[in-house]
């Protein structure tokens, strides 16, 4: 039951240059691979783009073939309240239950937002959230939007 929470996302290791995300967009496209939802990161000259898309297995293979150091992450998609204490509602629990979030990013839609979150015990994550009614997406959710 709590692995098919676990949403694949895909990491791409590159340096912080023009052009990079340009490329990395282009392989995607080429491919017909729908960016879900991204984020970037930077440290030291080199950036981290965290994705979700489509078809993880093939963006990660199209990715490596064009010289991308690219990694898979699993995180939890959480549908959360798009109000005032929608997050707080979700950071709470994870508080609660000594869970620390090591990075998130979140969108929102017409009818929902969604935060994405790496954590450190993503099995507890997942009970901790359901156990309170908090609706986890599925990676079949994630891609229809």
């Amino acid at each position: 039951m709590v692995t098919r929470h676990m949403i694949k996302q895909i990491s791409v290791f590159s340096e912080n240059r023009p052009g990079r995300l340009s490329r990395f967009s282009k392989v995607l496209e080429d491919e017909g691979i729908n960016i879900l939802a991204f984020s970037i990161a930077e440290a030291d000259g080199f950036g981290v783009i965290r994705a979700l898309v489509d078809d993880p297995d093939r963006a990660h293979q199209r990715l490596t073939d064009a010289g991308f150091t690219v990694s898979f992450t699993e995180v939890i998609a959480v549908e959360m309240r798009d109000e005032p204490g929608g997050l707080h509602e979700v950071a709470s629990v994870l508080g609660e239950m000594e869970i620390n979030i090591e990075y998130s990013y979140a969108f929102s839609g017409r009818s929902k937002a969604v935060l994405i979150l790496r954590v450190d015990k993503v099995e507890d994550a997942i009970r901790a959230l359901l156990d309170r009614d908090i609706r986890l997406l599925e990676e079949k959710d994630v891609k229809e939007g």
